[in-house]
């Protein structure tokens, strides 16, 4: 049965950027019924969009197909804001464990979530991320 997942921005660039090598990542986002990420995720996708441009490292060919896939996911997913409860949960949610402020902040909006959609998995390529979730 497929479950309800939580999409860090990670994962999404893994499983679009390497296309074909991962993929039970690229199976379990395509047969999700529901798909949950932050506003966050749209954001930190076209950043790193803009790096790989300036870093010439893909043609601008590739990028316009990343950039189509990327769009397709996001507009699956039903978007979390950066709201204020947000941001107060990023504040105490895994005190114990080095993560970045955007990593946070995506922790946080998955706990949320995850407090709505019980069985909410979060899917992340990040391993800070995912050691951090078994804190929560």
């Amino acid at each position: 049965m497929s479950s309800c997942l939580y999409l860090d921005t990670s994962a999404v660039l893994r499983a679009i950027l390497e296309s074909g090598a991962s993929p039970d990542l690229e199976a379990r986002i395509a047969r999700a019924p529901v798909l949950i990420t932050s506003r966050l995720s749209l954001v930190e996708s076209s950043r790193a969009l803009h790096r790989l441009r300036q870093l010439g490292q893909i043609s601008e060919t590739k990028l316009a197909d990343v950039d189509r896939e990327l769009n397709a996911v996001w507009a699956r997913c039903e978007l979390w804001e950066l709201t204020a409860s947000v941001c107060e949960r990023a504040r105490q949610v895994a005190p114990a464990k080095s993560l970045r402020t955007l990593d946070t902040l995506h922790l946080a909006t998955f706990v949320m979530a995850r407090e709505r959609i019980g069985d909410l998995q979060l899917v992340t390529a990040d391993q800070r991320l995912r050691s951090a979730l078994e804190a929560v």
